[in-house]
């Protein structure tokens, strides 16, 4: 176990997601804000606090339960027509499910970033919240809506990282933990930092669609999916990581540039 995190390619894979995670948080962190600011203002760090964490080990509860689904490799149902076959497994089914809704997800963030920005936020700034209890019960609904992405990135990222899976789970669960921590700790300066470079978090969400389409293709690969004959092959993570790794180092010196100006 120890021998695999200390790895490279856990390490890369550790502090990529977190990042994601981070970047995927932060819509979270504003609803959040939103909610415990209807509250008395003793009360406000205390729901966001209380709040985050419960969300932490809701989101370790359905890793348990995702990671579990992913697990059931056997296949159940085999299709075989003269161009196309395929042997259908819960775990092909999982990611490509998945990889739909993340590319469908991440597509419908931007475009209503680009020409609703504030539509979440007026949704949620509608509702009433009278006691902490409701707060808490609010936010723990609005995390829950934004873990489905968060968990199938993390299953993307780290699926086939190790024959292993509880090896993943372990590596999924320390990204979340760390991210929750680093959310509780630095909510206000990564919202603000986020605010003044929005282009960072539409980089992230860009990474989702990336992920999407690799999980869609890791489910075909898993099913042996065979098109006239042709093989779905796997891609490797280091072209996910690669790509990941260089996009945010354009995006740096975006930054750089930018600040010279």
């Amino acid at each position: 176990m120890l021998e695999f995190l200390i790895s490279s390619d856990a390490i890369f894979a550790l502090l990529t997601l977190t990042f994601l995670e981070i970047i995927l948080g932060i819509d979270n962190i504003v609803f959040i804000s939103i909610a415990a600011n209807k509250l008395p203002e003793h009360q406000r760090g205390k729901a966001t606090n209380i709040g985050l964490i419960l969300a932490m080990v809701q989101r370790i509860v359905l890793l348990f339960f995702v990671s579990f689904l992913v697990g059931l490799k056997k296949p159940f149902y085999e299709f075989e027509t003269s161009w196309l076959e395929l042997h259908l497994s819960w775990q092909a089914i999982i990611l490509f499910a998945g990889g739909l809704f993340l590319i469908y997800k991440s597509t419908s963030e931007i475009r209503e970033k680009v020409e609703t920005p504030s539509h979440d936020k007026n949704s949620v700034k509608s509702k009433i919240i009278s006691s902490l209890q409701q707060a808490i019960v609010q936010i723990l609904i609005i995390d829950f809506i934004f873990s489905v992405d968060s968990i199938l990135t993390a299953i993307g990222m780290t699926n086939g990282l190790h024959p292993n899976p509880n090896y993943s789970l372990v590596l999924m669960i320390i990204a979340v933990v760390i991210s929750i921590i680093i959310m509780i700790g630095f909510a206000n300066p990564i919202r603000k930092f986020i605010d003044n470079h929005p282009s960072m978090q539409i980089l992230g969400l860009a990474f989702l669609i990336l992920i999407g389409f690799m999980l869609i293709t890791e489910a075909a690969h898993l099913s042996n999916t065979q098109f006239f004959g042709k093989s779905v092959g796997e891609i490797p993570k280091g072209y996910l990581y690669f790509a990941i790794a260089f996009s945010l180092f354009v995006e740096f010196l975006n930054q750089k540039t930018s600040k010279k100006k």
